[in-house]
């Protein structure tokens, strides 16, 4: 490692333990700058072939001190690089560098292309801890958000249900209404019985379970959702399918816990008419 503590590479400018979330955005004159910022403050350096911006625990030897007090965290657990006209980051340490959406980097793999904007990685610690390295590339703009503190807040996209696949859902997707740590779909075989046990004069039966939540998650596919379909997630495909389409309900408040009213609910409304 060639980092010195508190000094900036060459060509860096530190950045204060009291600099503000770099999800608020930043400006810099050249496009292509990175700023990275820990707890203990940061550094912000423009492009170049080759320039480094080294993080992890050992603070002399790392221009971003991450995890200083977390024997977890490696003394250089990673490090951004510029090349090709764009960064990169790589990891040197012995856990996983988790980014967004939970892509997983870790040791002696090919570097990741960061993309221009807000990008936040994180290092599992000890004692469940959690320790953030805020990424921002800039743009040709800056790409700085502009605050919009009196506009009508966007609900978010919601998806149309009926009734049947609803409380079929609900039931499917009881365990992660309900909070739990790690959550898994019912099988069709539990979620058929447990909605017979809800409404015992309706036929339910797991072809017809899965036939409904088939439906909905080839529909939501079709609007473009990621992840639904066998050609892309691949096998063996167990339960991710339908994990993925319930999170998306989740995520979407599509499904929100309050609709587990629905399991004491009774027999549907009869809309036929």
């Amino acid at each position: 490692m060639n980092g010195d503590g508190d000094a900036a590479p060459a060509g860096g400018e530190r950045l204060p333990e009291t600099h503000g979330s770099l999800a608020r955005g930043v400006t810099a004159p050249v496009p292509g700058t990175v700023f990275a910022l820990a707890l203990t403050g940061g550094m912000r350096l423009g492009p170049g072939a080759n320039r480094q911006v080294i993080f992890g625990r050992n603070r002399p030897a790392v221009h971003v001190c991450l995890g200083e007090d977390d024997p977890l965290v490696s003394r250089h657990q990673g490090t951004l690089t510029h090349r090709a006209g764009q960064w990169w980051v790589g990891n040197h340490g012995r856990l996983p560098l988790r980014l967004a959406g939970g892509r997983l980097l870790f040791t002696d793999e090919e570097p990741l292309p960061l993309a221009t904007g807000y990008t936040p990685l994180f290092v599992r610690g000890s004692r469940h801890r959690e320790h953030l390295l805020e990424i921002f590339v800039t743009g040709p703009d800056g790409e700085t958000p502009v605050p919009m503190p009196s506009d009508v807040t966007r609900p978010p996209r919601t998806w149309v249900l009926t009734d049947e696949e609803r409380l079929a859902l609900v039931v499917l997707g009881r365990r992660y209404l309900l909070h739990d740590l790690r959550p898994q779909p019912l099988t069709w075989q539990d979620t058929a019985a447990h909605l017979s046990r809800i409404q015992p004069g309706v036929p339910w039966g797991p072809k017809r379970v899965e036939h409904l939540v088939s439906g909905v998650r080839n529909r939501l596919s079709r609007s473009g959702v990621p992840f639904l379909t066998r050609e892309e997630v691949g096998e063996p495909v167990g339960n991710t399918l339908n994990d993925h389409l319930l999170r998306e309900l989740l995520l979407s408040t599509t499904l929100v816990p309050p609709d587990l009213a629905l399991l004491d609910a009774g027999p549907l409304p009869d809309r036929s008419g």
